[in-house]
């Protein structure tokens, strides 16, 4: 059995917000579940049922009800969810319109600004009036190429509430990033700052948005939202107009939300982009709604009275997810530039400023705060926080540990995995259950979730492909500019057919949770044996000699051997001795299968630009294969480290 690290008290239980659906379950169903397993099962079981229940227990708030949830869950891709049904996005994200905080915004060089929800409704209508009258129709696209700010909210709600739909990258992305999709989607509207901060640095953004421009013959208005300066001078911009001056041709008199059925396009997402031009995924308003109303308020039991945060861009899809929290009526944070500027605290010291109850991280933040030797049990006050949410990579053991060691022992702390194609989570936070080290606490609701071995068969307790045997209404509608859907086949569905495989690597535990082993196409293969990277990620990091680390498969001889690569710390040497050191804990801690036959010391490590390792690109590189789209890479220089490397030829 795994090591139990936290479990929620009697009194949280009974308050929590799952508890409180349990019952609204068994009152109409006639069952009698009393805790999370049962639940889950027959959220699985009874599909229809389980989102009927769920679209009640959430109030969604629509002008039409539905004639039926769902016509086949079985049928992926392809299943119609909530048929007959109308609703707007944005209403639901703004049914409360009281003086209670909906926002708060901090950066690298501005104090806390908030604003509440009766302000933040007035600024979505004066824009969506704006927008209107600039001939933002239904369906109509709208970017933005947007740092992490309320502005970028309001725009957002501005153009899902004319029901147009709505896609974003970060400012930090090149000319190419940004045209690869907004190139592919053709926005009417393009919102953009005069240029964004960045540990300690000022970024001019216009001159890249002139030259994004020049290839976006369709994109009518630029709306420039001073950040640098207060009154930028945007005369590079043929179709530029100041944000304030855009607003003033909005009026808040006829505005009103415009009705859609349940999957009219709300978002597109893409995907990273690493092996080719990103894929346009495009989800659905009520897809998206229900399916993230349901995450923010069962599995992370969120409330009116928390402040959630959770450390993201506009290009990463925590962002689409923390937003959704204004349809709880909580407080969301936002901020903008480094986690470690002025200091590796910053985002604790934020936490303790704003009062956060709900702190929302990656894997790599974990692991490096750790790294640089932050206590914020010491050295910070954090009485309200009750969560710390992480996802982006897996979250090995030993950070488990350090969270409840060195940060705050009373919390859930969830580690959540799902991706950009659901917009949302296949596993995550159970309120009412235990969590256990270096595990996911639990399979979603209404998620089919199973490990398949190699020969297609369900298994527990047994490494696997992460499969969903049962449509979800959050899996995209269609794949943008793809007429035939052979995009979206090949994407999830080709492995198993009317199956969505996911591309994760994992085991169900005997604990009903889950543990993600890395991507499956990423995993290592020596003598036939699968291999998930983040076994050795887990073991080597914690090392204080490696700062990064990356580990890839290379054709030998054959068959495969694993090597390692290392980014050093400050001041450290890659001697024999280390060398026999990093060994040594990976085969104490795994298995000699895991023992890399190769350690290289590398000077970068390349990252997407959400920030995951890049162990594909890496492995082309190697085997001397085209990497297609360095583009879609945070530090593409990176990868040319790793190129005729004289070590990988003996």
């Amino acid at each position: 059995m795994a090591n139990v690290l936290w479990q929620p008290k009697p009194d949280a239980i009974s308050k929590a917000n799952m508890t409180q659906f349990i019952r609204h379950v068994n009152e109409r169903h006639q069952t009698s579940f009393s805790e999370y397993n049962g639940l889950y099962e027959w959220s699985v079981d009874r599909i229809a049922d389980f989102w009927a229940r769920l679209w009640d227990f959430l109030d969604i708030i629509h002008s039409k009800g539905y004639d039926q949830v769902v016509d086949d869950p079985t049928k992926m891709p392809g299943a119609t969810w909530f048929s007959g049904a109308h609703l707007n996005f944005a209403e639901n994200l703004l049914r409360y319109r009281d003086d209670r905080t909906a926002l708060i915004f901090k950066s690298e060089t501005r104090n806390a600004v908030r604003i509440t929800s009766r302000e933040l409704f007035k600024q979505v209508a004066r824009l969506a009036g704006a927008m209107k009258n600039a001939g933002v129709r239904r369906g109509d696209r709208v970017a933005g190429f947007m740092p992490n700010m309320i502005e970028s909210v309001v725009a957002m709600l501005a153009a899902t509430s004319l029901g147009a739909v709505w896609s974003s990258c970060s400012p930090d992305f090149g000319i190419k990033g940004v045209l690869d999709r907004f190139g592919q989607i053709e926005p009417k509207i393009l919102f953009c700052p005069d240029g964004y901060f960045y540990n300690g640095k000022a970024f001019d953004s216009l001159d890249r948005v002139a030259g994004i421009l020049e290839f976006l013959p369709a994109t009518e208005k630029v709306v420039v939202v001073p950040y640098l300066d207060a009154d930028p001078d945007i005369g590079v911009l043929s179709r530029g107009i100041l944000w304030s001056d855009f607003m003033a041709g909005g009026s808040t008199s006829e505005f009103q939300f415009e009705q859609v059925p349940f999957e009219h396009p709300l978002y597109i997402m893409y995907s990273s982009g690493t092996t080719g031009k990103p894929k346009c995924m495009v989800q659905s308003v009520g897809g998206i709604l229900i399916n993230q109303m349901k995450e923010l308020i069962l599995h992370t039991d969120l409330k009116r009275d928390d402040t959630i945060f959770y450390f993201t861009t506009c290009g990463w899809m925590m962002w689409n997810w923390l937003v959704c929290s204004l349809a709880v009526g909580a407080t969301a944070v936002l901020f903008d530039g480094s986690p470690f500027y002025p200091g590796p605290e910053a985002l604790w010291q934020l936490a303790e400023d704003q009062g956060i109850t709900v702190f929302g991280t990656s894997a790599r933040y974990i692991g490096a705060v750790e790294q640089a030797g932050v206590r914020p049990a010491q050295t910070m006050n954090l009485p309200r926080l009750r969560a710390i949410l992480s996802t982006g990579s897996p979250l090995p053991a030993e950070g488990f540990e350090y969270v409840y060691r060195d940060i705050k022992q009373d919390l859930q702390l969830a580690s959540i995995s799902g991706g950009t194609d659901i917009n949302g989570c296949f596993a995550s936070g159970n309120p009412i259950g235990a969590v256990h080290a270096g595990q996911l606490q639990c399979r979603n609701l209404g998620m089919k979730v199973k490990a398949y071995d190699d020969h297609g068969r369900a298994v527990y307790n047994q490494t696997g492909e992460l499969v969903c045997e049962a449509a979800a209404p959050s899996m995209p509608i269609y794949f943008w500019n793809d007429p035939d859907g052979e995009k979206y086949l090949d994407a999830y569905f080709r492995k198993y057919p009317g199956v969505w495989c996911h591309g994760d690597f994992i085991k169900i535990t005997e604990e009903k949770g889950l543990i993600i082993y890395g991507r499956s196409d990423a995993t290592l293969n020596p003598g036939g044996v699968r291999i998930g990277t983040a076994d050795i990620y887990s073991v080597v990091e914690t090392l204080p000699e490696v700062a990064d680390s990356l580990v890839v498969g290379q054709d030998w001889q054959n068959d495969v051997r694993i090597i390692l690569f290392v980014k050093l710390a400050e001041g450290q040497e890659l001697t024999d001795a280390l060398i026999s050191r990093i060994k040594k804990v990976i085969r104490e801690n795994t298995t000699p299968r895991h023992v890399p036959s190769k350690v290289i010391e590398i000077a970068d490590i390349p990252y997407t630009l959400n920030m995951k390792k890049v162990e594909l690109a890496v492995r082309n590189v190697i085997h001397d294969k085209p990497v297609t789209n360095r583009d879609a890479l945070a530090n593409p220089e990176a990868l040319d480290l790793y190129k005729n490397l004289e070590e990988l030829t003996a």
